[in-house]
């Protein structure tokens, strides 16, 4: 593996941020024949960032998945759906809308081919995401689209991971690690400030044995300056730092969170995004961002605040920290950002899931590559396990996790649940005979194949759905049999997860400036610029977008800047 040195301070290209993003715009500007320096702050040991740690789910439409699941996508109503979805409203949504377009063209015509022919591949079940907030023409997935990568996250950083490291023992990538970038350097070329290169300081190496996703050490060793054609920033989000999420956080969702819990690690911090933005490159729409409302703390942490979102399906009764139920269509995997708006309209930082042993069973998983150790691991075995048992993850957080409470009788439950009420982030006491009465008129609902109750109605039709059926959401039945028990209840965090504006840039990945003009020898990809024109999922994802997102912007801006020089 080639690293740099102080004899060794110049590329034709400089990638800074070596995530998914990172390593897509290395990978394609070095097939073009040109030499990268891949930069960042933590060691090799982050190679891959927060990609590595998802469950590596990707937006694809009309696959040959969904072909033989049954399901009739198509770009039509794929497009539907996006734009339903990103409520595009602003002057300065007229890239992020071009973005939003162009991507859905390479998630219908070319992105599962492309990843295929790298050696990707899926799992056969595709799941369906966010079903949305109920309307047609509003926000969510018509049909299920969510494809998960066969290995997870791991599975879809290993194809650009492998080119990568060939590149480097062919001569043509350089890595840096430990380097924090701490300026851009723009520099008058011709009479226009033209980006040539970026300063900062060494990091100290990290320990032997270091864990990837742990804290590294921020002790400085020495000054650096690297210069290029071309920079690439692909640095990531804010999602780390929940000081600038509650900066940037939109009154439209109420107000800010007092507690969090963490979806990624800690130096997802944000910098590079202000950094950049003082060489004259724009950000816009910092106010839309994707925070999800299931989040629970990780029993066995990774990172400091360690939060692991449940993947829910339909069937858990949603209640808000008084008690209350959620009103429709706020249903576990509807409508992630509605259901916060409802939820910090509340007053607390917390809700609850009650539900049966039948239900974790069928219908939880956990996002994140470390939860899911059969898809990781790519094992046949233990996918039927799985099937036939339920997640051995989910289960370990029955048993360990501090957010969890199990008990064979409501009076029980409810005396746990009103324990965790005293635990940070505090609420109210939940009283008996209210939500009783809740639980109680809900399964009466369930002696008919119909019923007036929406969740209800969501439920039976699910199930209509063979993916559904077989692994996803279990057959209606009622909470309070204790024939379905035990009873369990899950106190639920807002976790911190994805920026979803961010530096504006033309198709070509450009970064512009406030003149709407592209700043020479600037570009960026990924999460630092939403993923695409600095936001191109409007106010809201469709999931397996993220990933996807920095694919895309990844591979035009590796390929438009080694064009350029």
């Amino acid at each position: 593996m080639t690293h740099t040195t102080d004899a060794a301070q110049t590329a034709d290209i400089i990638v800074v941020g070596a995530g998914l993003a990172g390593l897509v715009a290395a990978a394609e500007a070095a097939d073009a024949g040109r030499s990268v320096l891949l930069l960042d702050q933590e060691p090799e040991e982050s190679l891959g960032g927060q990609a590595f740690w998802s469950l590596g789910g990707l937006f694809f439409v009309d696959s040959p998945e969904q072909r033989r699941m049954g399901i009739k996508d198509s770009l039509e109503l794929a497009t539907q759906d996006w734009m339903g979805s990103a409520q595009f409203d602003r002057d300065e949504d007229f890239w992020p809308r071009r973005w939003a377009e162009a991507y859905l063209h390479f998630a219908h015509e070319e992105k599962r081919a492309w990843l295929h022919e790298m050696g990707h591949r899926v799992f056969p079940v595709v799941g369906w995401a966010e079903r949305g907030d109920g309307r047609a023409d509003g926000h969510g997935n018509s049909v299920p689209r969510f494809h998960i990568t066969w290995g997870t996250g791991p599975g879809v950083v290993e194809p650009f991971e492998r080119r990568v490291r060939a590149h480097a023992e062919a001569g043509l990538i350089r890595f840096a690690f430990r380097h924090r970038v701490d300026e851009v350097i723009v520099e008058s070329i011709d009479g226009v400030g033209t980006a040539t290169g970026v300063r900062g300081r060494v990091l100290e190496p990290v320990p032997s044995g270091f864990e990837r996703g742990r804290a590294s050490s921020r002790s400085e060793v020495r000054d650096f300056e690297l210069r290029a054609q071309a920079v690439i920033v692909t640095s990531g989000g804010i999602g780390g730092n929940h000081d600038l999420v509650r900066q940037a956080w939109p009154p439209r969702l109420g107000e800010p969170p007092a507690t969090m819990v963490s979806g990624v690690p800690a130096h997802v911090d944000g910098r590079m995004i202000a950094i950049t933005e003082a060489t004259g490159a724009r950000v816009i729409n910092r106010d839309r961002m994707w925070h999800y409302v299931e989040g629970i703390r990780n029993w066995d942490p990774i990172w400091e605040n360690h939060g692991i979102r449940i993947l829910p399906g339909p069937s858990s009764l949603w209640l808000d920290a008084t008690g209350r139920r959620l009103p429709a269509p706020n249903f576990p995997g509807f409508d992630t950002l509605g259901t916060l708006h409802a939820l910090r309209r509340t007053g607390y930082d917390y809700s609850w899931f009650v539900l049966t042993q039948k239900i974790i069973e069928k219908e939880f998983a956990l996002s994140g590559s470390e939860q899911n150790p059969d898809l990781t691991g790519k094992s046949v075995r233990g996918v039927i396990d799985r099937a036939r048992k339920g997640p051995g993850p989910v289960e370990a957080f029955k048993r360990h996790g501090e957010d969890f409470v199990v008990a064979d009788t409501l009076a029980e439950l409810l005396a746990g649940m009103n324990r965790l009420a005293d635990v940070e982030p505090k609420g109210p006491q939940v009283e008996e005979p209210a939500l009783r009465r809740l639980i109680e008129a809900r399964d009466r609902q369930i002696d008919n194949p119909f019923a007036k109750d929406a969740q209800i109605t969501a439920m039976y039709s699910a199930r209509h759905y063979r993916g559904d059926k077989l692994s996803r959401v279990a057959k209606p039945h009622r909470i309070l049999d204790p024939a379905n028990g035990p009873l369990i209840a899950v106190k639920l965090h807002i976790l911190s997860r994805k920026t979803l504006g961010g530096l504006e840039t033309d198709l070509s990945g450009r970064c512009l400036t406030s003149a709407g003009v592209p700043l020479p020898g600037l570009y960026a990809a990924g999460e630092v610029n939403g993923f695409g024109g600095g936001g191109m999922m409007g106010y809201n994802a469709l999931e397996g977008t993220f990933l996807g997102g920095c694919l895309f912007s990844g591979r035009v801006a590796g390929r438009a800047a080694a064009a350029a020089i």
